[in-house]
């Protein structure tokens, strides 16, 4: 019969309940003995000595032969005879009544006397010699009952110390071993299996969990080489990537790095895959300088001892309700190299170009001169368009000159007094053509009496064309762009606000960047100009900034300090 363990804790439960019972009804029976042991020495024995008392009280009384006395000898006489239960008190009491039977008929010598005396004392000496052997006959069964009780009690306690020391690892040590098998499955042993040789509760359990870890070893198994598979491909097309890419999970910690982040950051891919973001920041100054958010610039690493330019792109993976991170790293040293030499081939033909057009310029000079011969209307009217389209080409030599400067890191500033009506109205004789041209009105709104500013008049008016070339750019035709110069703080600002597409939130922080275009703008353009703006604006101690929403147009602002 197999026996589970609800059974076998009743079972264990019930054999101490008899031995506890068994200690009791031991100590009851003995108790019961010895008090009616004590009972018996109470009515045999104390009753004959309380008689023997009274006659002898009688006997020894003064009216020996009144009727009283003779009465009442007769009564506890009579009362004796029926207490008759010792060896040798019946032949006593047999004596006793012969000699009161002689008292009573008036014989009242010593003889008689005597033999009442004598036999009184013979019952008297058989119930307390019969008291002193019963004492002793219970003094032995009370030792008797205390040793056999104590020797119960003692087998008792040691069943009980055993029962209680071995019976509860029926219980716990089925549960030792289950816990510790969890712990191996949560390790993903799967192997683990538990051995039980029992067919109750915790047998079926080990029949179970064996079942469990059994089937997880199987579809560890089966996946396995899936997942490796899987595992191994996402790492190759992580490592075909051109650019260097670092992926990070919701819980900030590193998912994987390409060869080529690798390589930048002098790492292996063991010492940063699977370590938290804030530990390895600590560890690598160009992941760290990666992970601020500010660092939107373009930078520059020395790899195989060549300068090379990056810049830094955070793309974010959404995936249900979290949101995971890719840091991806281009190389943009080839642009770079590019815009460099753009850069330079654009200064040399600027400055090359002064030159014939200064002499083209000295040479209208001398034509305007009536020393050279008179000029019909027509060869003036000629030689004035001649000299301002040369003046315009000046300018735009100049300009890019300026680019030049802006690019190389090289600004060179002309800070000077300048009324910001003289800026504006600067700028507004450049784009006037382009304005008529696509049917736009320029409302223009000066606070009145700004102070000056100091500031280099050729850029500023730069910056503010710019916006307004942008302006027009992206307003529709036939629309109206606002320019405002205001003067708030100690310092002059000046904005322009068009009613073009607008640019979205996210990208408006990216604006003044070089190279970047907002995505789905219409009109595209070199990705430099609000990025010079900055630079002119910034370098003069000013500010810019922008204001746009998706469909309400864009405001761009810039400003300089006003004099005090």
């Amino acid at each position: 019969m197999t026996l589970n363990v609800k059974n076998k804790i009743w079972m264990g439960t019930l054999f101490l309940f008899l031995l506890l019972l068994l200690t009791g009804g031991v100590g009851i029976y003995y108790t019961a003995q010895l008090k009616d042991q004590a009972k018996a020495v109470l009515k045999d024995n104390y009753e004959s000595l309380a008689y023997s008392h009274v006659m002898q009280e009688q006997l020894d009384s003064s009216f020996l032969l009144s009727k009283n006395v003779l009465k009442t000898f007769d009564s506890v006489l009579e009362q004796q005879k029926k207490n008759v239960t010792e060896p040798g008190e019946r032949e006593a009491t047999q004596k006793l009544m012969k000699s009161f039977g002689q008292l009573k008929a008036g014989d009242t010598s010593s003889i008689v006397i005597k033999e009442l005396r004598n036999s009184i004392q013979k019952v008297l000496a058989v119930n307390m010699k019969a008291i002193s052997r019963k004492s002793q006959m219970a003094e032995n069964a009370a030792n008797t009952a205390f040793s056999i009780i104590m020797g119960l009690a003692g087998l008792l306690f040691l069943i009980s110390f055993t029962f209680m020391v071995n019976f509860p690892s029926i219980v716990t040590n089925p549960i030792n071993q289950f816990i510790e098998a969890i712990k191996e499955i949560a390790a993903k042993n799967y192997k683990h299996r538990i051995n039980f040789d029992r067919k109750d509760e915790f047998g079926k359990m080990a029949n179970a969990f064996n079942e469990m870890a059994e089937r997880l070893q199987y579809f560890e198994s089966s996946n396995l080489n899936k997942i490796l598979f899987e595992k191994s491909r996402a790492e190759a097309v992580i490592n075909s990537l051109k650019d260097a890419s670092i992926g990070i999970d919701k819980g900030k910690n590193i998912l994987f790095a390409n060869a080529e982040a690798l390589q930048l950051m002098g790492v292996k891919a063991i010492d940063i895959v699977g370590k938290p973001v804030e530990e390895f920041k600590c560890k690598n100054d160009l992941f760290r300088f990666l992970m601020n958010e500010e660092n939107t610039t373009p930078f520059k690493i020395v790899v195989n001892d060549k300068e090379n330019y990056f810049t830094k792109e955070l793309i974010n993976v959404n995936q249900g309700n979290t949101s995971n991170q890719v840091i991806v790293i281009k190389n943009i040293t080839s642009f770079k190299e590019l815009d460099v030499a753009k850069t330079n081939f654009i200064a040399t033909i600027s400055h090359e170009l002064k030159t014939p057009l200064a002499s083209s310029d000295f040479s209208l000079k001398l034509l305007e001169d009536d020393r050279t011969g008179t000029l019909s209307s027509d060869q003036k009217e000629l030689v004035e368009n001649l000299k301002q389209d040369n003046q315009r080409i000046l300018k735009i030599l100049s300009e890019l000159l300026n680019m030049s400067q802006v690019e190389t890191g090289k600004i060179q500033l002309q800070i000077q007094k300048v009324n910001p009506s003289d800026i504006i109205d600067a700028a507004m004789n450049t784009v006037s053509s382009a304005a008529r041209e696509k049917k736009i009105s320029i409302e223009i709104n000066k606070e009145p009496g700004l102070p000056d500013i100091d500031a280099d008049a050729e850029k500023t008016t730069w910056v503010l064309n710019n916006f307004l070339t942008n302006a027009i750019k992206y307003s529709p035709a036939n629309d109206i762009i606002k320019m405002k110069a205001v003067h708030s703080n100690g310092s002059i600002i000046f904005l322009v606000k068009d009613n073009g597409p607008g640019v979205d939130q996210e990208y408006q922080s990216r604006l003044f960047e070089r190279y970047f275009q907002a995505p789905g703008a219409k009109a595209k353009g070199s990705g430099l100009g609000l990025a010079i703006s900055k630079e002119f604006i910034e370098a003069q101690g000013g500010k810019i900034w922008v204001e746009s929403e998706i469909g309400s147009g864009s405001t761009f602002y810039f400003s300089l300090k006003a004099e005090v």
